[in-house]
């Protein structure tokens, strides 16, 4: 009967190895057992709040430079390339990535599944800015008759270091950070003067300043946060706001040339 029983187990144990090779059986990640289940907090409507403001430039704005793309003729197939350091409207300053920085607690919120998209078109990246949650997609796509390169550095322990090419207009490669940094440069190899930043947020409340220097945060619960403006040049500028349920809160930020 033992001789039996055992040849059933190992029979049970075969038939499972092979539906795990298949995707039958699942195997339970190591130490998930017992593990609770992360619990996010959701967005409520009926308090959340909203963060506005303008991101002004002291003084006179540097004039964008224009770029020579001559070593690669397919370059050239669009419009005029300009450095994108300092831009913007009216004495305002667009891509500077504002987020709230503290004053959530232990709040935990879930990563959105549709992902950023950093398009490669007229030997540029665009948005020369972005920001996403630690979790969420990085899409980058190829528009251009021109092979390009994506390549980053990441400076935090734990998010990956990318460096690899994209055929003209090729399939898309999508990208995931596990761990929040700000302003991680972008480049291409192919086209040095190439550049986009990824901010990665612990939190869905950030935004990027616009043409006309604007940005706005929305669902922010009431409370009071730290918020955090960066500029890949100029810095980082921090403020206070404290919101009530269902207010729009103002506060800006100014940066001057170094």
């Amino acid at each position: 009967m033992r001789y039996v029983m055992t040849k059933r187990v190992l029979a049970a144990a075969a038939i499972c190895a092979f539906t795990v090779a298949f995707s039958g059986c699942k195997k339970a990640a190591p130490g998930s057992e017992g593990q609770p289940a992360t619990k996010y907090t959701q967005i409520d409507p009926a308090t959340a709040a909203t963060v506005s403001g303008t991101i002004h430039f002291a003084g006179k704005m540097p004039a964008p430079v224009q770029i020579d793309m001559a070593q690669d003729p397919a370059c050239n197939l669009g419009s005029t390339n300009f450095s994108e350091q300092y831009v913007g409207k009216n004495g305002n300053l667009q891509n500077v990535f504002i987020y709230v920085k503290d004053g959530l607690g232990n709040k935990m919120y879930p990563a959105p599944s549709t992902p950023v998209v950093i398009d490669q078109k007229g030997c540029r990246y665009t948005p020369h800015v972005v920001g996403a949650m630690v979790g969420q997609p990085v899409r980058f796509t190829n528009s251009d008759p021109t092979m390009h390169n994506i390549h980053m550095i990441p400076t935090v322990s734990g998010n990956q270091t990318v460096d690899i090419s994209q055929a003209p207009m090729g399939a898309p490669d999508m990208r995931v950070f596990a761990h929040p940094e700000l302003m991680m440069p972008v480049r291409c190899n192919n086209h040095p003067w190439m550049q986009a930043f990824i901010n990665v947020a612990a939190n869905p409340f950030f935004a990027v300043s616009d043409e006309n220097g604007h940005f706005e945060i929305k669902g922010v619960p009431p409370g009071t946060y730290t918020i955090v403006a960066v500029h890949e040049v100029l810095g980082e500028q921090t403020a206070t706001v404290t919101v009530s349920a269902k207010q729009a809160a103002a506060q800006d930020f100014s940066f001057a040339a170094k």
